[in-house]
């Protein structure tokens, strides 16, 4: 196996998923949204102590309205929440003491997110953003690392970290390494193709967002389009389980419940290699024999559950699904 087809295999373990909710810019509908998401077979939610753009409380809802009445315990969903730094947050309703050191910041919103969760552990915590200095970054990771070693947290990971040497500072640095990035996949970061293979030397998870409604010229592509028709699958599908090929989990944040059975479906089929690799070059994704090797390694997962427990953006794409 080479390194690729072993790191993808990794990002595909059981204490991770492989397809996430995403619940950003949900407002009042969040509670009916992941109950949809949920009852339809999604197993990993995406929220943020971020009033801002998500109602993390009314996600918390929903996970008790399904543990009483729908028999789906908060044990079987992998939940996973970020820290949001001052400089994304909404100043009229920062959820901890803006005046207080980071580390306190941190507790202060870990300690909201228990609380609108229902829960004492937290799957995943991500810092939504790198500070603006390392050592601001270092100081908050070293905040997440204390909740890990109390056993509060599981898998502590960061977003919007584009600049591949800001991310080798982080693990270099890191007691608990990354164990999750969560970035944009669009053409403006270049698909993160040299932070993807950072990624998967390092046994680090990539989440995608925006992964449909950034990309809207490449689900419009006569080869997406031509294997969508070939599969009877929808273009989004296609593009979704291609990312899938690459090692990538992505989130989706469809309100369509159709939608949302189109992306429970992803597991259920494989996209043939050449199609793979056409589409790759598509992204300037390096490497056809790594390629080759990740189709494979995901293919091979290709029977496990979509998404298992651990055990200001656009917001529709051409095929009408919603992602985040």
């Amino acid at each position: 196996l080479t390194s690729f087809r072993k790191s993808v295999m990794a990002t595909l373990r059981k204490d991770l998923p492989r397809i996430i909710y995403g619940t950003a810019w949900k407002k009042d509908r969040t509670t009916e949204l992941v109950l949809n998401a949920v009852r339809a077979g999604f197993r990993a939610i995406d929220t943020a102590c971020q009033p801002k753009h998500y109602q993390e409380e009314l996600v918390g809802e929903a996970l008790k309205m399904l543990a009483e009445h729908h028999q789906i315990p908060r044990e079987d969903i992998f939940i996973q929440t970020k820290f949001t730094p001052i400089g994304g947050q909404d100043p009229r309703s920062i959820p901890y003491d803006r005046h207080a050191p980071l580390a306190t910041q941190v507790r202060q919103s870990f300690a909201l997110s228990q609380k609108n969760l229902h829960t004492d552990t937290i799957d995943s915590l991500l810092l939504h953003s790198p500070l603006p200095t390392h050592n601001a970054t270092m100081e908050v990771w070293r905040a997440f690392e204390a909740l890990h070693h109390e056993g509060k947290v599981h898998h502590l990971g960061i977003s919007n970290i584009y600049e591949l040497d800001r991310l080798r500072q982080l693990y270099a640095d890191a007691h608990v390494k990354p164990a999750i990035v969560q970035n944009r996949f669009y053409e403006d970061s270049g698909f993160d193709v040299e932070l993807r293979i950072f990624c998967r030397e390092h046994q680090i998870a990539y989440q995608s967002f925006w992964t449909l409604t950034a990309n809207p010229q490449l689900l419009a592509h006569p080869s997406v389009a031509d294997v969508a028709r070939r599969l009877h699958k929808t273009p989004a599908q296609v593009w979704l389980r291609f990312a899938q090929h690459l090692g990538i989990t992505p989130l989706v944040g469809t309100t369509s419940l159709e939608h949302m059975r189109h992306d429970l479906a992803l597991t259920q089929f494989a996209l043939p290699l050449d199609d793979v690799i056409a589409i790759a070059q598509l992204i300037g994704e390096a490497g056809m024999d790594d390629v080759r090797d990740g189709n494979a390694a995901a293919a091979e997962a290709s029977s496990e559950p979509p998404g298992l427990a651990r055990s200001g953006p656009r917001m529709s794409d051409a095929s009408t699904a919603k992602d985040v």
